[in-house]
């Protein structure tokens, strides 16, 4: 709770806020530290040595907060800060009159918030967000998703992401608070469905990942206690009663689903990365509804969004109100790059007027995100503008679809497809790599290195089977280790060693198909 107390002391009468991930590499932090301008930090008692450092190499810095506890006397040093005493400081002087900070006056346009994309310091970009951005998100994503408050006030929202992300700070966090709900800090991932439970939650915004893996264990729970083939019927008969919104049956039907969530559940709202509609369409046939948005760092961050109750599992909403969607350079499937304009488009980025030039034409702000919108006004997201793969016959492949249906193998527990140079033929071939799930094949018999290739190779055929021949997977590589990830759990599709595949003994994983 003292993140988010700095969070709003800063923005609401200090300066500009800066929200950093701790779990970068201590270069990177103070690199960013230095293109920022930092004058003062907040850091974890944990966290202090590493921090530290950054007095003599960030020349802006003045002070440093310790959140948590006191340092011990050998730290005498004036600019090192306690929070506690910070705050009894202040009370002391609201009591002698000085009304400095409640007094100050804040203006719409004037800069908030900072927030680093994703990505090495040399790549991430500063997005300059104005209080008006992130107010205006707010506002606009109300009007389409209301958080239940019941008469003795409670509607408590789980908060599992890093607050560093503009999708946690803006949606979850602010958004409760404008709502008039309680945030409830998660302990850890580890322990997302006993706080939930516990803490009597009723929405719960995640990425794609968390609620996958919800999912898979209510399948896996279901096919140990015999029930799978009674649940699959159950979920059946609720898509063509159309039960989605009907709590009474639905939570008689599927009590043991439920009972995982607690007696509050209300909605569980996706974002961050494109989710496989088949999670949300069987989550609303079992009575838990939920719905996916999309947005961006750089729109504070919603662009669109389903509405509460209402929307489509394979689409991420409708424009939100007061922002304008448009898809230009249209290829013949009617797909082009996503473009938006409204009162969240950032300000620019901090220092780099020629990517902000790129980056806002007109006002429009170009997302980089290839997309089509249906004709009630749904957007579908295709890919990423940057991952496209381009053959030598001018086709687009998008990664993201065709690791879509390589996901939906049981064998398979990540993968990346990205475009091999053949320097035979001169052209991309699109080649997965793949990082299997080891136990799952040993418990089918497939220990040697060219018994997993088969199987999946035999998987991979069967997800190419579902597509048009150009996107189809030619080349398998398979890793002995997780894909190095960002902390919304995204693969980092540009790191080195994602495309290492140093899979033992053998040439097999070299072979074509």
């Amino acid at each position: 709770h003292k993140w988010v107390m700095s969070y709003f002391a800063v923005v609401t009468g200090v300066g500009v806020v800066v929200p950093l991930d701790k779990n970068l590499e201590i270069g990177e932090i103070i690199n960013l530290m230095k293109r920022a301008d930092i004058e003062l930090i907040f850091t974890s008692k944990k966290m202090y040595e590493k921090v530290s450092g950054a007095f003599s190499e960030v020349e802006t810095l003045k002070s440093l907060v310790v959140m948590d506890g006191d340092l011990d006397a050998s730290y005498s040093d004036s600019r090192i800060l306690n929070f506690d005493s910070i705050i009894e400081t202040g009370e002391r002087l609201l009591a002698a009159g000085d009304r400095r900070f409640i007094d100050k006056d804040i203006k719409q346009e004037d800069l908030s918030t900072i927030l680093f994309t994703s990505g090495t310091t040399g790549l991430a970009k500063g997005v300059m967000l104005s209080h008006m951005n992130l107010t205006q998100n707010v506002f606009n994503m109300s009007k389409y998703f209301r958080i239940p408050i019941d008469k003795d006030n409670v509607g408590r929202v789980l908060s599992i992401l890093p607050m560093h992300h503009a999708y946690e700070m803006t949606c979850s966090i602010m958004t409760t608070f404008y709502q008039g709900g309680t945030i409830v800090i998660c302990e850890g991932l580890k322990h997302i469905q006993k706080n939930f439970k516990e803490t009597e939650c009723s929405v719960m915004l995640g990425v794609p990942l968390i609620f996958e893996t919800i999912y898979k264990k209510v399948w896996k729970q279901a096919k140990k206690t015999g029930k799978n083939d009674t649940l699959r019927r159950a979920i059946a008969i609720s898509k063509k009663l159309n039960l989605r919104n009907n709590q009474m049956a639905t939570r008689r039907m599927f009590d043991a689903v439920h009972s995982i969530f607690g007696p509050r559940l209300y909605a569980l709202i996706a974002g961050g990365a494109a989710i496989d509609p088949k999670v949300i369409i069987e989550f609303e046939a079992m009575g838990i509804p939920m719905l996916q948005g999309y947005g961006m760092t750089e729109c504070a961050p919603i662009i669109a969004v389903n509405q509460d109750r209402y929307g489509k599992a394979s689409s991420v909403g409708r424009a939100m109100p007061g922002t304008e969607i448009r898809i230009v350079d249209k290829d013949e499937f009617g797909i082009g790059e996503i473009i938006c304009k409204g009162p969240s488009v950032m300000i620019g980025y901090y220092k780099d007027p020629e990517n902000t030039q790129k980056a806002i034409k007109d006002g429009w702000l170009y997302t980089g995100d290839y997309g089509y919108i249906d004709e009630e006004g749904f957007l579908y997201i295709t890919g990423r503008k940057k991952n496209v793969i381009v053959t030598k016959g001018g086709k687009n492949i998008f990664p993201e679809e065709v690791e879509y249906y390589l996901l939906l193998d049981e064998h398979i527990v990540e993968t990346m497809v990205y475009g091999k140079e053949d320097s035979i033929k001169g052209d991309l071939i699109c080649t997965a790599i793949i990082y299997p799930d080891f136990k799952f094949l040993e418990s089918e018999g497939a220990k040697k290195p060219s018994d997993i290739y088969k199987v999946l190779r035999a998987a991979v055929e069967n997800a190419n089977a579902k597509m048009p021949p150009y996107k189809r997977v030619k080349k398998i590589e398979i890793r002995d280790k997780e894909f190095i990830k960002t902390t919304t759990l995204k693969i980092k599709r540009f790191e080195k060693e994602n495309y290492d595949y140093i899979y033992s003994d053998g040439d097999f994983v070299k072979k074509r198909f």
